[in-house]
């Protein structure tokens, strides 16, 4: 189970939770070019252990197992995965 960041994250894209991840799978990073241009972070499913350690640093509670994302919010799961299979293509 991955890891996600929802709504709250858009606009805000504070990086604790970039800082805090053990396998370096949130993106983009704040020194990145895309960064500005990106609404939020996103984590890459492929790349994240499950850890949880994101989730406790997150200002605005964004982020969220896949089992414990709220409803309103189910088309982050597919926002996170779409970002990452444009990036790997």
């Amino acid at each position: 189970m991955a890891y996600i960041i929802a709504e709250p994250c858009i606009g805000v894209k504070d990086t604790a939770c970039v800082d805090a991840c053990p396998v370096d799978c949130i993106h983009p990073k704040k020194d990145a070019q895309a960064f500005e241009a990106e609404t939020q972070l996103y984590i890459d499913p492929m790349e994240c252990i499950d850890c949880g350690a994101c989730v406790p640093v997150c200002p605005v509670s964004a982020i969220f197992s896949l089992d414990d994302l709220p409803q309103r919010w189910d088309r982050f799961e597919q926002i996170n995965a779409d970002y990452f299979a444009v990036k790997n293509t």
